[in-house]
């Protein structure tokens, strides 16, 4: 019995001696469970967190999917099934100076799975009183209509954008995008144009170039000059509102370059309201309107004549008397009634001289110039809105005689101004560009003698200093230039009370470095003017205004130095040896005349 305890008590202690082990491994078990669970819980807490985080990126940072902020975004948002969808970023445009004339800004636009749309109604509501612009019946017809994709406003304002997520909607979504703008306003609004809604040019620059904006990030660099932009707005809008002209229009160009320094239109609009651009506001005068330009062609009629040696600077015609051309009669304004020199008919603006040196021409020569000139077709410019010039299609006597003078043609005022840089800058001429340039162009061709634009240069020169240009007179700038003044054609007949004036210019005539035109459309006469609305009393004045304010800021001083007196002193004295020569050929004719008598 004793025995058999002892080995019952023996059992016992080793049973107890191996507990601890069994304790200790069930424990290492349990924590090892423990261990493998907690990582695979990590591990899928991970995996949901990264999941998310990818999902947030695919929202927010890929331009290429439409950002879904509210409830039930449409499958229809992808880009390729999204109707008016939006470009990639387009090109800036700026000035010559870099001043922005065109940029875009992001912007998101609010679009509808009507499938999605649980109540249209409610959402009409709810849409509506969140964009008050936005008709509740108009979103409620989009809504309960069949398309799958409908827009219901587009480029929100951020806290537009704000409003309609507050609502927290299902259907809705938004979709990035930008919106153009135009920080010079209405400034350069025929120029730069502007886009549609869907970021495509509809006028201007902004359709002439669409496809180079939309495929070149580079801002575009025009050769406008917005300080002499607004000097040249300002000063025709001012004459517009004096004289009450149904329209104005203006240009600044380098004479060198052909490059368009300014070209407004008035009226015109603000391209960041697009509803402005329709009708009258919308036409530019500038490159568009074509219109008989008067007597400014008499420069024109000037240079071809002597340049093709028909006539000599101290020559001159009999304009004692009309012409009579069947049933025609070309008269002058103010007539001096006796023989003019050439110098004289431009001083004088004479029509009968005009006509008479313009038959010494001859037609087929008369056409062979304006061809050159750029008279004859339309202006080679960069702008979709380019006017057909207006022109005989049989050139008779009376064609050429009345062309001599401005009338029987219509051309643009950009045809009118770069045919001048011709007369001054040496005889060539070229396209007119609103690019600019950064090295000379090679591009002109000749059209008239160097001499021939010399001679005209000081022409020009009288009419300001002793002719219908004085009011465009500037102290120390040299100023030349021709006054023009046409009836317009209304309902097929010329109207006495409605005409064309303008005034074409160009500055320092020692030097020319730019021609500035100025026409106003039907001016009105004032006590100042003494009811004469002509270009030499309401365009020239603008000239001389827009001459006196830029000249400084285009680095031309007054002048005064040596190289300008000279050219000064060489100008005076052609011009004393053709008014001599002159009074010599009125003194026989005066002689003439006793002895038929």
């Amino acid at each position: 019995m004793s025995g058999r305890v002892a080995t019952l008590a023996q059992v016992s202690a080793r049973l107890r001696a191996r507990a601890p082990i069994r304790l200790e491994g069930n424990r290492k078990q349990a924590l090892e469970t423990s261990r493998n669970r907690l990582l695979v819980a990590g591990a899928v807490f991970c995996l949901a967190f990264a999941g998310i985080a990818l999902r947030l990126v695919d929202l927010g940072l890929i331009e290429h999917r439409p950002a879904s902020l509210v409830a039930g975004a449409p499958a229809a948002a992808e880009d390729a099934d999204v109707p008016g969808a939006f470009p990639v970023r387009r090109a800036d445009v700026v000035d010559r100076n870099g001043v922005l004339l065109a940029t875009s800004l992001p912007v998101a636009s609010l679009y509808a799975d009507p499938a999605e749309v649980l109540d249209p109604a409610e959402v009409a509501d709810k849409l509506s009183r969140a964009l008050p612009d936005l008709g509740r019946a108009e979103v409620l017809e989009k809504l309960r209509g069949g398309a799958r994709f409908v827009w219901l406003h587009r480029n929100l304002t951020p806290l537009q954008q704000q409003a309609v997520i507050d609502l927290g909607l299902p259907g809705l979504a938004f979709r990035a995008g930008e919106q153009r703008v135009y920080p010079q306003g209405r400034l350069a609004a025929h120029v730069v144009g502007l886009t549609d809604i869907d970021g495509r040019g509809i006028a201007g620059i902004e359709q002439f170039f669409q496809e180079t904006l939309t495929g070149d990030r580079a801002p575009l660099v025009l050769s406008l000059d917005m300080r002499v932009q607004t000097i040249l707005h300002q000063e025709l809008a001012a004459a517009r509102h004096t004289f009450r002209a149904a329209g104005a229009a203006g240009l600044v160009l380098d004479a060198r370059s052909g490059e368009v320094l300014a070209m407004v239109s008035l009226p015109d609009y603000d391209p960041n309201r697009p509803d402005g651009v329709l009708g009258e506001r919308g036409f530019n005068r500038a490159a568009k309107g074509v219109y008989e330009m008067g007597s400014t062609f008499k420069l024109f009629t000037a240079a071809m004549a002597l340049d093709s040696g028909r006539v000599k600077l101290d020559g001159g015609y009999d304009a004692s008397k009309p012409i009579r051309v069947a049933r025609f009669t070309i008269t002058d304004y103010h007539p001096e009634n006796r023989w003019l020199s050439v110098p004289e008919i431009l001083i004088h603006s004479s029509n009968i001289g005009a006509a008479k040196m313009a038959m010494d021409v001859g037609g087929r020569t008369q056409q062979k110039y304006l061809e050159r000139l750029g008279i004859l077709r339309q202006a080679a410019v960069e702008l979709p809105e380019v006017g057909v010039p207006l022109v005989p299609e049989v050139w008779r006597d009376v064609t050429t005689m009345t062309i001599s003078y401005g009338h029987g043609i219509a051309v643009s005022p950009l045809q009118l101004a770069a045919a001048a840089t011709a007369l001054v800058n040496g005889g060539v001429a070229r396209a007119p560009t609103l690019l600019r340039q950064d090295r000379p162009r090679a591009d002109g061709h000749r059209v008239f003698s160097a001499d021939t634009s010399r001679k005209m240069r000081g022409l020009m020169r009288l009419v300001v200093q002793r002719g219908t240009g004085k009011n465009a007179a500037v102290d120390g700038y040299d100023v030349g230039g021709k006054t023009g003044t046409a009836e317009k054609i209304v309902d097929g007949r010329y109207r006495r009370d409605a005409r064309v004036s303008s005034f074409l210019g160009s500055f320092p005539m020692s030097d020319p470095r730019y021609v500035v035109l100025a026409v106003l459309d039907e001016p009105k006469g004032t006590k100042q003017t003494l009811n004469y609305a002509t270009g030499g009393w309401v365009a020239a004045p603008v000239v001389g205004n827009v001459v006196r304010r830029i000249a400084p800021m285009l680095g031309l001083p007054p002048a005064g130095d040596a190289a300008t007196r000279l050219a000064r002193l060489r100008s005076h004295r052609d011009e004393r040896a053709a008014e001599a020569a002159a009074e010599g050929r009125r003194t026989a004719l005066r002689g003439q005349r006793v002895a038929v008598n």
